[in-house]
């Protein structure tokens, strides 16, 4: 009789025409891709916060270059090649990866997610990147290194020759990053001033932040976002900040001061004697510079205008690439940065002589809407162009099911931050 019943059963779902389908209660409820993560984080932050990650300078000119800069290549393909797959694995700066991406360095990341530059750096390690931590993080250089499993990257700022303090504090910073086991150090050299972003003035971003009775509301209304930042940390700039006082005695305004108009090469020089691994050069746009910097003893090069947030009118990344990377001719590493959201525009990166690509804007949108499970998914999406396939794919894991141990090991950093503190 039983037999029966599963012979009708199967012969009824045959004729079913429904049979084979899957249901959902609303349609597109998974991101698929980079501007699907875009659209959501923009639901789920605060117009502040969201003012902050995708503000530019000016008129917007030099982000939309950067765009507009990957449009007007195109690819010619091969076809019947007789490969399975291409290899997408890279070296740089002498750390192995299994995608050709590098998170940039991003400041204040906690604004956009609790678990912050924590959570995407250990969301680029389980896919086999690496990530940048800035010098004006919201998680400390040595919160990351404890909370991670492997060797990141450590970004800092040049200084000027009347700036002693700032020197000084940076110097202090490099130290730590080297204790810590940070793998290189990046030097970001296109932001002596910061940039004319009228579109975070207007919401009232600046220190301090402006509030009015409206941007209040307007938080209020963002509750999954507010209840994270109030339960789980501060805001604070806890890259320049240890033990509750300045890191060093030039800091004030959250590190402001080390934005020095007058910084010359002689800090590149200073910074090269005073580390001891690889060191990046970022915010490079021109073949001489990179010259210059890779005869003071860069071992890489980010060709980058800052995502168009400093100067607008700047060339577009992707522009400036090959004649950098003609110059350079294999002496050091060469990055691409600025503009890249389809895994065909690393394809294009890579072509035009880039060994690898950052990304910025991308990864705080995957933060912003899911936490890291976001960031990875970012990796993911931008990987599948060369079939590439991830960790969780491959192990047949979800990677929603990563969430837990990673809040896990970012309530275990806030901790050691507090019994310092």
């Amino acid at each position: 009789m039983e037999n029966r019943w599963r012979t009708a059963r199967g012969q009824a779902a045959r004729h079913d025409p429904l049979a084979g389908f899957a249901f959902r209660w609303a349609a597109g409820a998974t991101p698929v891709s980079i501007e699907d993560y875009r659209r959501r984080a923009r639901r789920v932050l605060p117009d502040m916060v969201w003012a902050f990650v995708e503000s530019a300078a000016e008129d917007r000119v030099t982000v939309e270059a950067n765009r507009e800069a990957f449009r007007r290549w195109s690819l010619r393909t091969a076809v019947l090649t007789g490969q399975l797959a291409p290899q997408l694995e890279a070296t740089v700066a002498g750390v192995p990866l299994a995608l050709p991406i590098v998170l940039a360095p991003t400041g204040s990341t906690a604004l956009v997610h609790w678990t912050g530059e924590l959570g995407a750096a250990q969301a680029a390690e389980r896919i086999g990147a690496r990530a940048t931590l800035s010098t004006f993080a919201t998680y400390s250089i040595e919160q990351v290194a404890a909370g991670t499993g492997e060797s990141h990257f450590f970004q800092v700022v040049p200084w000027a020759d009347t700036a002693p303090d700032a020197q000084e504090l940076v110097l202090g910073l490099v130290r730590r990053a080297a204790r810590s086991g940070y793998a290189a150090l990046v030097v970001t050299v296109d932001v002596p001033v910061l940039g004319n972003r009228e579109w975070e003035r207007r919401r009232g971003i600046g220190v301090p932040p402006v509030l009015t009775p409206g941007r209040v509301a307007d938080v209020l209304l963002h509750p999954r976002w507010l209840r994270g930042c109030l339960q789980h940390r501060d805001i604070a700039l806890r890259t320049v900040v240890e033990r509750g006082r300045p890191a060093g005695t030039g800091a004030r305004d959250g590190g402001a001061n080390l934005l020095q108009p007058g910084a010359s090469w002689e800090s590149i020089a200073r910074l090269r004697e005073a580390w001891n691994g690889p060191l990046l050069v970022k915010g490079v746009l021109s073949a001489d510079d990179a010259e210059h910097a890779v005869a003071l003893g860069a071992n890489g090069i980010v060709v980058s205008n800052h995502g168009g947030r400093q100067l607008d009118g700047a060339v577009a990344a992707l522009d400036a690439l090959p004649a950098i990377a003609e110059r350079v001719r294999g002496r050091a590493d060469v990055l691409l940065d600025g503009g890249v959201r389809r895994g065909t525009d690393i394809v294009k990166a890579l072509a035009m002589g880039a060994k690898a690509v950052c990304i910025g804007r991308p990864y705080l949108w995957g933060l912003g809407a899911f936490g890291q499970p976001g960031v990875e998914r970012v990796f993911e999406i931008l990987g599948t162009c060369g079939g590439w396939r991830s960790r969780s794919e491959r192990t047949g894991r979800s990677t929603s099911s990563t969430r837990t141990s990673s809040r896990r090991r970012a309530r275990s950093a806030r901790s050691r931050r507090s019994r310092r503190g």
